[in-house]
């Protein structure tokens, strides 16, 4: 199978192409610039309108032509590159230990609120989220050390609904600290138990804590758009009564398996990291101004499913996962935190008895990520090729119109 061959027959791009000036006629008032952008970005994505170059071969005279990406972070094809260029700098930054996968979720009711302040509370997801790994690590009854932890938001669950949680990959030990997380003059190395990172059910909790203080924080100062029902959050005898009710339930800590050594973190990551709402791969079919998509059911143990959708309200799920405009999604702290990063992943090197990790990591077993190939044309196989660059909304020739080929 070639690539070409291999593609998705259907894309979100030709969702957005086909409905998305109705989509915009009837929630463009309500939608923010960026995710505008996001949906003009995607419906140009390599194609004329971009601009791009045409590919003649020297050997056969086989012309094709290859549209510019529109790069978006949210775009479903534009995710390769800048995932393979950031696996290859979090190769340099693994440690030779277990490592721990788990997952913060908020519930339910915060959704219409971080909908409609999506970068304060999702901003106070990820700090809260850290904030408990530090303060639990750190605590001299369960590790008493400082952890590197690597916090990626996604916003969406299967079906497209909003389904705010953070997946985070944290290192089964960390270097030796106080009460509040300060890293040793001297430290040692303090390794988890195999197998077993932190107890779920005081993660739960602390988090549950940390965040209601934060957003508290936010709503007494002002910082909170509270539109539609949300006024009600406006009175303080309203307010309290949430806060109460938020206090009432169990949040969702979940603690996966433990992934084994760096290999498998890069695997994970590479799957993870640069993820958007839903993959070209998913969508089945678009007829009748209706959308249907695969998707897992977890509720039903990952039973896969297929689901069918109105293009407005597959639209509507789609642009809700647009994230605001330089929101940093994925985030590192504790060991990993820019600040002091190399100089403490020096010292758990040393006190691992290791002097470099990321040369041995096998990136065919790990990221997955294959080195480019060299180009070559792909009638004859020559690699005698020339470009020509093509403007923006240049009309393809006639003669290469039909094999125009946006990869």
């Amino acid at each position: 199978m070639t690539a070409a061959s291999a593609r998705p027959a259907l894309d979100v791009a030709e969702v957005i192409r086909r409905h998305g000036a109705a989509f915009l006629a009837r929630h463009g008032g309500v939608l923010s610039a960026v995710q505008r952008q996001a949906l003009h970005d995607l419906a140009v994505c390599r194609t004329a309108a971009l601009g791009g170059h045409l590919e003649h071969g020297a050997d056969c005279g086989a012309e094709r032509v290859a549209y510019n990406s529109c790069r978006n972070r949210h775009c479903p094809r534009c995710q390769a590159l800048a995932r393979a260029c950031w696996l290859e700098q979090q190769a340099r930054h693994l440690l030779p230990v277990e490592y721990h996968h788990v997952v913060f979720t908020l519930p339910g009711q915060l959704s219409e609120l971080a909908l409609a302040n999506p970068a304060v509370l999702y901003d106070l997801l990820l700090r809260s989220a850290a904030a408990t790994l530090r303060d639990v690590a750190a605590d001299p009854k369960h590790l008493g050390a400082t952890l590197g932890v690597l916090l990626v938001l996604h916003t969406w669950g299967q079906n497209l609904h909003h389904h705010p949680h953070v997946h985070g990959v944290v290192t089964g030990g960390g270097l030796s600290c106080d009460r509040s997380g300060r890293v040793e003059a001297s430290p040692r190395w303090r390794a988890c138990r195999p197998g077993f990172l932190l107890p779920v059910r005081i993660l739960s909790r602390v988090f549950r804590g940390q965040f209601v203080a934060g957003l508290r924080r936010a709503l007494e100062g002002g910082r909170l758009e509270l539109p539609g029902p949300l006024a009600a959050l406006a009175d303080p005898a309203g307010r309290a009564a949430w806060y109460r009710s938020l206090y009432a339930k169990e949040w969702v800590v979940y603690a996966k398996p433990p992934f084994g050594g760096p290999e498998r973190v890069l695997k994970y990551l590479a799957r993870y990291s640069h993820r958007v709402a839903i993959s070209n791969g998913r969508l089945l079919a678009l007829r009748d101004g209706r959308v249907t998509f695969a998707y897992q059911d977890y509720a039903e143990g990952g039973r896969p499913k297929t689901m069918t959708l109105d293009a407005d309200e597959f639209l509507r799920r789609f642009v809700q996962h647009v994230l605001p405009r330089g929101f940093v999604k994925v985030r590192h702290y504790g060991l990993l935190a820019n600040s002091r990063r190399q100089a403490r992943l020096t010292v758990c090197r040393r006190l691992l008895l290791v002097a470099e990790v990321a040369g041995r990591v096998a990136p065919a077993e790990g990221a997955a990520v294959e080195a480019a190939a060299v180009r070559c044309c792909r009638q004859c196989g020559g690699t005698r090729l020339v470009y020509r660059p093509l403007p923006p909304e240049e009309p393809l020739p006639p003669e290469t119109a039909a094999v125009a080929d946006s990869s």
